[in-house]
């Protein structure tokens, strides 16, 4: 990547592995968000988060972290298998880069990935105190469906889905 392309803002997806320092780093970011944005939730209930939210690593078939230029990390997704389907998991873009175009290739990237696996649709849970991700879901073609478990038991859930071509 040359440092022309950095300066004007081109957004590269990278296949890496789930262990990957980068990844590691945005999804410890992404949990300090949201520790903080669900906090009240949190606190009020022992078992609040269910079984299914924690990814277990040998459940990821697809980590990708977006790169603004050649080495800076601003977004994070991921794949999970969640039974027969495919799961989008911690989506995450730094605050610092929202509304500047990473969603829509990592999103890109992470259904290449499920094309490639042979998924036919994606799913995903996100959360009502998180409308930027409803709208950017929105945006890319993600509908509404009924809450799917394991997130029924929480308070809040908007699940989606985007049928793969």
């Amino acid at each position: 990547m040359t440092a022309s392309a950095e300066r004007a803002g081109v957004i590269v997806v990278r296949a890496v592995a789930w262990d990957d320092a980068a990844a590691v780093a945005l999804r410890e970011a992404m949990e300090e968000e949201m520790g903080a944005r669900y906090a009240d939730r949190l606190a009020s209930k022992v078992d609040y988060l269910p079984r299914g939210m924690n990814v277990e690593p040998g459940s990821v078939v697809y980590t990708g972290v977006a790169y603004l230029g050649a080495d800076l990390p601003v977004g994070h997704i991921a794949l999970r298998r969640l039974g027969a389907e495919l799961e989008l998991k911690r989506m995450f873009v730094v605050p610092s880069h929202r509304g500047a175009g990473v969603a829509r290739p990592l999103l890109a990237a992470a259904e290449d990935a499920a094309r490639a696996l042979g998924g036919r649709r994606i799913i995903l849970q996100t959360g009502d105190r998180q409308p930027d991700a409803v709208r950017v879901y929105r945006r890319e073609g993600y509908v509404p469906i009924p809450v799917f478990p394991p997130y029924e038991r929480l308070e809040g859930s908007c699940c989606f889905e985007k049928r793969l071509a």
